[in-house]
C-alpha cells in the first residue's frame, strides 16, 4: 500500500462510479478527500461515510463541471474547507474526473450534444484545472482520467473520445508548464469498466460484456478496483519521475 499520510485529495466526480472507488483507494492509502458531485447529495454522503469508516477525513462539495462560471466560488468554498477542517491553505491530489456518458453516431451529432460534452470532458477539465492550480501544492499530482476509447474505436463514441484526446494533449502541456513546481501530470485511461456507467449499456445488449471480455488479453472487462490503484500509484511518491504519460488500465482490450 502507497503511504499518503496527511495529504488531501481533489476527486471530481467522487460521489459514485469510478470516482467514488479512486476517492475510497486514496483514503485507504492515507489520504484525506474532497470529493465533489452534481446533484445527488446522498450519494456524496455515502461516500464520505465510506471513507471516513477507514479513518480518513471526507467532505463533498457540488459542482457542476460544465458550470464553468461556478468555478471561482468552488474555489473559495475549497479554500474553506482547507482551512476549517485541515488548518491549510493547498491540496496535494487532483483527480479530474467527473464525466457524463454520450453515445451519438457523427451523422447524428447535434451541436447541443458536441457542446455538452466538450464543456464536461475538456473545456470543464481545462479551466477547473486553470483555477484549481494556485491551491495545488508544490510537488502535487494532477491525474486527468480519459478512456480507451481514445486508442482504439466504437461507432457513437466520437465526440466523447475526442473530448478525450484533448485532455490527453493538455495534460502533457500541464506536464511542461508545471514541471518547475514539481508537479507531475499524468493520464489515466480506464477500459470497459463494469460501474452504473455502463451498466445501461451491458442491460441493453447482454451479449457486449462477453464480447468484450474476449477482446481484453485478461479476458474479462474491469472492475473500479483494477483502476483505482493506478491512481494512487501516481499520486505517491515512488511515481515522482513519471509526469506526461498516458497509463491506459483496460486488461489489454483490443492489443
Amino acid at each position: 500500500m502507497f503511504n499518503l499520510d496527511r495529504k488531501v485529495a481533489l476527486v471530481t466526480g467522487g460521489s459514485r462510479g469510478l470516482g467514488a472507488q479512486y476517492a475510497l483507494q486514496l483514503a485507504e492509502a492515507g489520504s484525506d478527500i474532497i470529493l465533489t458531485y452534481r446533484s445527488n447529495r446522498d450519494e456524496a454522503e455515502a461516500s464520505v461515510e465510506r471513507i471516513k469508516q477507514v479513518g480518513r477525513q471526507a467532505v463533498g462539495l457540488p459542482l457542476d463541471v460544465a458550470d464553468h462560471a461556478s468555478f471561482d466560488n468552488f474555489a473559495e468554498r475549497v479554500t474553506s474547507v482547507l482551512q476549517e477542517r485541515w488548518e491549510r491553505q493547498q491540496f496535494d491530489f487532483l483527480i479530474n474526473n467527473a464525466g457524463i456518458d454520450s453515445h451519438s453516431l457523427i451523422a447524428q451529432t447535434s451541436e447541443e450534444t458536441f457542446d455538452q460534452v466538450f464543456n464536461v470532458h475538456f473545456k470543464g477539465v481545462y479551466f477547473l484545472t486553470q483555477r484549481a492550480l494556485p491551491l495545488l501544492a508544490d510537488g502535487g499530482r494532477i491525474i486527468n482520467i480519459s478512456t480507451g476509447l481514445a486508442r482504439f474505436s466504437f461507432p457513437g463514441y466520437g465526440a466523447y473520445a475526442s473530448a478525450k484526446g484533448a485532455v490527453e494533449v493538455f495534460t502533457r502541456y500541464l506536464a511542461k508548464e508545471l514541471g518547475d513546481r514539481k508537479i507531475t501530470a499524468n493520464v489515466v485511461a480506464p477500459g470497459v469498466i463494469e460501474t452504473d456507467f455502463t451498466a445501461p449499456a451491458f442491460e441493453h445488449n447482454p451479449q457486449m460484456k462477453d464480447m468484450l471480455a474476449q477482446q481484453t488479453a485478461l479476458g474479462r472487462v474491469g472492475q473500479p478496483e483494477d483502476v483505482s490503484g493506478v491512481i494512487a500509484f501516481l499520486c505517491s511518491d515512488e511515481a515522482r519521475w513519471i509526469t506526461g504519460q498516458r497509463l491506459e488500465a483496460s486488461g489489454g482490450m483490443f492489443l
